[in-house]
């Protein structure tokens, strides 16, 4: 067993490693969403600035509770230049927004599509070091001509089943990613998971070329609470399923091989 001890050098590190983690600053878009509340706990639990950025200040008091700081902005009313202003000096951005099936196509379009391609703008506008991106997106989110090798005839009817009754939503969150994929101002990652479950987290999933299950928000949060400390999945978009490898292990195989699992 590895024998810890409190050497000098040991203690530097670790004061290096604390020290970088509670300058690091991070904005998260939405909120006030399942996965995202459970990620500001994730984040602030690791000695990281949260600013999460809600559209309905009557959420603020329960964001507050997360530790993190409320920031009252609409992606569907405020403008980039307000979103840019409010990215400065952050680190990350999360992308966790989305309509949730409110307001018709129309707002869906307005919110997954449009309000995801006015943060990369907002990104590409700050003045300073501009943020890395973290954009929680869909599995199967992809060129419906464009079948994934790895399916089995079960996921293609569930992406089938799906793409009927989320049509829209699923051609705005491919639309965003496409654009998404085609920037070069700044570093980004996109996490795919599958259909999420309330259910209590376990810490372990399938990274990459997943099939279409269920995971639970938890351990979504996990996941991209880790890839805070990634900078080297930049460019990757990453299928997460439920599964039984351990997340941290899994998500670093998958980067260190490098292979996306966004189709394009």
């Amino acid at each position: 067993m590895t024998q810890w001890t409190s050497s000098p050098e040991l203690i530097l590190v670790l004061t290096i490693i604390i020290t970088d983690r509670k300058m690091s600053q991070i904005a998260i878009v939405g909120g006030h969403g399942n996965v995202s509340m459970r990620l500001a706990r994730l984040l602030v639990t690791q000695g990281r600035q949260v600013f999460s950025i809600i559209r309905n200040p009557e959420h603020s008091k329960e964001v507050a509770e997360t530790g993190a700081t409320p920031s009252v902005l609409s992606i569907e009313d405020d403008s980039k230049e307000k979103f840019a202003e409010t990215f400065e000096g952050k680190d990350i951005v999360y992308f966790s927004a989305g309509a949730g099936g409110k307001g018709g196509p129309e707002r869906t379009r307005k919110v997954d599509y449009e309000g995801a391609v006015k943060v990369f703008d907002a990104i590409e506008l700050v003045k300073s070091a501009r943020p890395r991106l973290i954009m929680v997106s869909a599995i199967d989110i992809r060129d419906p001509n464009t079948i994934p090798a790895h399916y089995n005839e079960e996921d293609k009817a569930i992406s089938e089943k799906m793409r009927k009754a989320i049509g829209t939503y699923v051609q705005a969150k491919y639309d965003a990613d496409k654009n998404l994929a085609q920037r070069t101002a700044f570093k980004w990652t996109i996490l795919r998971p599958v259909g999420l479950t309330n259910g209590p987290g376990t810490g372990k999933a399938t990274v990459g070329k997943a099939h279409l299950n269920q995971i639970s928000r938890d351990d979504v949060a996990l996941t991209l609470a880790l890839l805070a400390d990634r900078a080297d999945a930049a460019g990757l978009g990453i299928d997460l399923g439920g599964g039984e490898a351990e997340i941290e292990g899994a998500l670093d195989a998958f980067i260190k091989k490098g292979e996306s699992d966004f189709l394009g």
